[in-house]
């Protein structure tokens, strides 16, 4: 569905609600530096490249194919971690406005959390988005500081993941990218000083400890088809 775009304001949209956020179907979602620990205590955290720009991003993988998230309990939709860029979803940052898009599942005029109070302001969920953007926004921005440290140093390598399941199918994963330890521990005194002091040194290891991840996620997978075959 495409996107129906809006700038939100109190008295066009006092009418509309705001649904909790749906089951995501995404295998793969931006993740920003604040939510490295928790996403990389569950799922493999990996770069890859936007096809657009051709800048490194860091996502937080959930399943193996577009469509799968294998971290949804598939029974209530509850997800042990549910990144900001899924928390926002409908919402976006436009200047220094909040836009809305009209067409997401979330935005309702009849069910839901209103978006505004009666006299015109916000109401605890139109601020808890307001939070979760300016968290974003802010994150994203860390995001690429952090990234072009790892670049500078030539600490990020292309990781080639291939995994043969139990109903025979075989899965390879390309265009995905880790932190290279070999690297990271090559660097001088001077260098890794500066990535301890500045925080860095802890998310880089935290992103390349997250690969033990990928057999967690893969023996969940095959859980799931043992349970559904």
């Amino acid at each position: 569905m495409e996107a129906t775009m809006e700038i939100l304001d109190a008295q066009a949209h006092r009418h509309l609600r705001l649904r909790p956020v749906s089951p995501s179907l995404q295998h793969f979602v931006v993740v920003v530096p604040s939510e490295f620990p928790s996403a990389a205590a569950i799922c493999p955290i990996l770069f890859a490249k936007d096809p657009e720009t051709g800048r490194f991003y860091a996502g937080a993988l959930f399943g193996f194919k577009a469509g799968e998230n294998l971290l949804t309990d598939s029974e209530n939709g509850v997800a042990p971690f549910r990144p900001l860029e899924q928390q926002r979803e409908g919402f976006f940052i436009s200047g220094d406005s909040i836009a809305i898009d009209r067409s997401s599942p979330r935005i309702s005029e009849m069910a839901g959390d209103p978006l505004f109070e009666e006299d015109g302001g916000p109401t605890q969920a139109t601020r808890q988005i307001q939070r979760i953007l300016g968290l974003l926004h802010a994150g994203l921005a860390e995001g690429e500081r952090f990234i072009a440290t790892l670049t500078g140093h030539k600490l990020i390598e292309p990781v080639d993941i291939s995994l043969r399941f139990d109903d025979g199918e075989r899965v390879d994963l390309v265009g995905l990218y880790t932190v290279s330890l070999d690297r990271l521990h090559a660097l001088d005194d001077v260098a890794v000083l500066s990535l301890f002091r500045s925080g860095d040194l802890q998310l880089a290891y935290c992103i390349a400890g997250s690969l033990k991840q990928v057999g967690m996620l893969a023996d969940r997978r095959n859980r799931l088809l043992t349970r559904g075959a």
